[in-house]
């Protein structure tokens, strides 16, 4: 019976790194969701406090159906925080809003990080779409003959440039969250143990980014390997 060394060796890590870390958020948030502030503070209050200490009074705040759906939308200026977000004055919703205000505010000082991720986006996104597609017909039109080669070449740099996004966003997303216990310590949102709270919220969320930046090199690198071999056993 054949098997896929590759797979087991840098894929399926990742993969129960990246189920482990979406579990871990989930439990946290659920659990720090019955943690409620002394201030009564809802999420959308928390945001709209960070952006105004900011001087970013004209992005809106705006409430979206779904579970941590929470984004903040550059192209129309607004916040969307989700159901258990929104309305909710527990010290994960304050930790969500604040650092959804905090990518806000990155636009605002135009931080490097961010910049750079919103302009590959369209790339990453063409470049996601094609991926699988080109290294299946180079792995097909090969088999005729190995010119064909470079359609698997294109197809890998292509996965490439969206694991060069998942690189890009690490930062920002620890910013993000960085600049949110920063505005919730010094306008005093949360206490002691609310506090607390809402940074382990925080970094649970930090880790399914790393995990699936680890999801993203760890199939690169097995595409890289695997059609590396075919092309030298050419």
């Amino acid at each position: 019976m054949y098997i896929d060394w590759t797979y087991v060796v840098l894929i399926l890590p990742a993969v129960l790194l990246s189920l482990w870390a979406s579990r871990r958020v989930d439990s946290t948030f659920r659990k720090y969701q019955q943690q409620y502030n002394y201030r009564g503070m809802t999420g959308a209050q928390a945001a709209r406090y960070v952006l105004d200490r900011n001087g970013l009074s004209s992005i809106r705040i705006e409430h979206i159906s779904g579970n941590l759906t929470d984004h903040f939308d550059p192209k129309d200026n607004v916040i969307r925080l989700s159901d258990g977000v929104y309305n909710s004055s527990s010290s994960a919703a304050v930790g969500v809003a604040c650092h959804e205000a905090g990518h806000a505010i990155q636009h605002s000082v135009n931080y490097l990080p961010i910049r750079i991720r919103t302009a590959i986006i369209p790339i990453t996104n063409f470049g996601s779409k094609l991926a699988m597609p080109l290294i299946l017909i180079g792995l097909l039109l090969s088999s005729f003959s190995p010119v064909f080669s470079w359609f698997t070449d294109a197809g890998i740099i292509c996965f490439g440039l969206c694991t060069l996004f998942q690189l890009v966003t690490l930062p920002t997303e620890f910013d993000a969250s960085r600049r949110a216990i920063q505005c919730i310590e010094s306008g005093n949102l949360l206490s002691g143990e609310e506090l607390a709270g809402a940074k382990k919220v925080l970094s649970a969320a930090a880790l399914t980014y790393v995990a699936a930046l680890a999801v993203s090199l760890a199939q690169l690198l097995r595409f890289i390997i695997l059609f590396g071999n075919r092309r030298d056993d050419n």
